[in-house]
């Protein structure tokens, strides 16, 4: 896909954004550039390859899934204006 210096002033217009014929040209050269790099990239086979969440194969470090904290909800519903069977309750802003 090729732009031409017209598309991109229309594109420009579109994403109000005020380019002079220089910068025009200079966007259309860009921006082909990047298509022609997309056509490369979707040109490349692909079959049979499986999608990778990260380039290298580094495993995943992860911690051990252990409760550390103890249940506190008791002393903090102590404090609490009004509570009603482990819930909070709070006043009716929407009606």
């Amino acid at each position: 896909m090729s732009l031409s210096n017209e598309q991109v002033g229309h594109i420009a217009r579109l994403a109000r954004v005020a380019l002079t014929d220089a910068e025009i040209d200079a966007t259309r050269t860009k921006l082909n550039d990047i298509f022609a790099l997309i056509e490369q990239m979707q040109a490349v086979d692909t079959a049979g390859v499986e999608p990778m969440s990260h380039p290298q194969e580094f495993g995943t470090r992860l911690r051990a899934d252990r409760v550390t904290d103890t249940d506190r909800r008791d002393a903090f519903q102590q404090v609490a204006p009004q509570t009603e069977a482990g819930l909070y309750l709070v006043p009716k802003v929407i009606e």
